[in-house]
């Protein structure tokens, strides 16, 4: 996958896996790692399948509609990818956090859902309810920060609260954020994300 990963000062802060939204690249939200967690490593994603010229993680049949046989695909890709670039970069595999926004956040949901200890937390900007009838593996001890629109037309406050029930439901400690700006991701969002980070892990 195509990636960027930037070496922090901190060897034992989280390793920071970014996933950006549709029709971004790796690079767009390397300045929200640096106020989540400035010391931090970086692995920041570009997805691998494209939407009218525009990167996604993965495919989808209509707006909000996924195209779960490929969700499921990606997911994986993505997972091996991480133990691939765990091995290359000479990271902790076990202390890693998701950062994502929209089709990021929902890969990010994805991998959550799939896989047991992916990540050691999650930050998911705007998120919908990745995958429905899947039993989810054991959260405990794995925190997620949901940042939501209590307007916002892609992700209603009812898919937020039925992912963070899932979550909650799967051993999760789940904070949910709420804003009244539609889709966007703000800087009072980010902040809030950050003082979630500092909260668990210290202002790294």
């Amino acid at each position: 996958m195509q990636h960027v990963f930037e070496q922090g000062t901190d060897v034992n802060a989280p390793v920071l896996v970014m996933f950006h939204g549709t029709g971004g690249t790796e690079r767009d939200l390397l300045p929200l790692a640096k106020a989540v967690s400035p010391s931090s490593s970086v692995l920041s994603l570009r997805g691998n399948v494209l939407e009218n010229g525009m990167p996604r993680f993965f495919r989808r049949l209509a707006e909000g509609v996924f195209d779960e046989e490929d969700l499921v695909f990606r997911t994986k890709e993505v997972y091996d990818f991480l133990l691939e670039a765990a091995d290359r970069y000479e990271v902790d595999r076990n202390n890693m956090v998701a950062v994502g926004y929209s089709n990021g956040a929902n890969i990010a949901g994805s991998l959550l859902f799939h896989y047991e200890h992916v990540f050691r937390a999650a930050i998911l900007h705007h998120p919908m309810v990745p995958i429905r009838g899947l039993k989810l593996p054991n959260l405990t001890g794995t925190s997620v920060f949901i940042g939501a629109g209590s307007n916002d037309p892609l992700c209603t406050p009812q898919e937020t609260e039925e992912l963070e029930q899932l979550l909650r439901d799967a051993g999760s400690d789940v904070t949910v954020h709420w804003e009244r700006y539609g889709h966007q991701l703000t800087g009072s969002e980010v902040e809030a994300a950050a003082d979630w980070y500092r909260g668990r892990y210290g202002n790294s």
